[in-house]
């Protein structure tokens, strides 16, 4: 499928004026309540390919995910006839979920035209709202066939959490942890390499030197198959 370009531009953060004499002093919550007016909701992007350096910092499959604010949600649709969509989406800010961007606007149009079976690998686990609009999705769409594969569980530890989990399981979703495997899969189907090193055209730097290739190779990070297992079994526990 040819790539299509963003459906919308990035939104840009309100900048406060500065501070002087005869400015008066606007409070925080004033700030964030006029931020959330005007941002949209989330951005949607189809067919373009993900930072490199966003790639390794949002999907990396920590065990506490500091600083990682947002939701990546990369996602393929097939269709009966063979027809393969793909694209991402994510998080722009706090506001709205990357997840139910995806199946509120951007699933419905593939419904409509019978049985799909959509695979979102997503940085990470939905939480406990978003994971409730899913399953009403997958209880309403009986065409829907859905995997969801995680980098990482959100709040594992809170029994909202697990129990969000445990309803989608129940609703028909299949879910599992990201592995080597998938990581490789989307940095060569998602992911838009840095800048080239020193001018070398087609030249990417991965962690642990210079790689090569038109995408350049993934380079897993060193905990990256532990961290794998650890979440398997946070899931299973879950599910159990």
């Amino acid at each position: 499928m040819a790539e299509k370009q963003s459906t919308s531009q990035p939104p840009q953060t309100p900048q406060n004026p500065p501070q002087t004499e005869d400015t008066p002093e606007v409070g925080e919550e004033e700030v964030e309540k006029k931020e959330q007016e005007e941002l949209p909701p989330f951005e949607i992007v189809e067919g373009s390919r993900i930072p490199a350096s966003s790639f390794k910092f949002q999907f990396k499959n920590v065990e506490y995910s500091s600083g990682r604010n947002k939701t990546l949600l990369c996602y393929t649709v097939e269709r009966a006839g063979g027809q393969v969509y793909s694209g991402y989406l994510e998080d722009e800010h706090a506001f709205s979920h990357a997840e139910e961007a995806f199946f509120t606007t951007v699933l419905p149009q593939f419904l409509s035209a019978g049985p799909v079976t959509v695979t979102c690998y997503v940085s990470s686990s939905p939480c406990v709202s978003c994971a409730a609009s899913i399953a009403k999705c997958l209880k309403r769409s009986k065409a829907l066939q859905l995997r969801l594969v995680l980098a990482r569980i959100f709040q594992w530890e809170e029994p909202e959490i697990r129990g969000a989990l445990r309803g989608l399981r129940s609703a028909g979703c299949a879910l599992r942890m990201m592995r080597s495997t998938d990581f490789a899969h989307l940095w060569k189907n998602f992911v838009e390499p840095d800048a080239p090193v020193d001018g070398e055209e087609g030249v990417v730097e991965g962690e642990g030197g210079q790689v090569g290739g038109e995408f350049g190779v993934f380079i897993p990070w060193e905990d990256l198959e532990e961290n794998s297992r650890y979440y398997e079994e946070k899931l299973a526990e879950i599910l159990r």
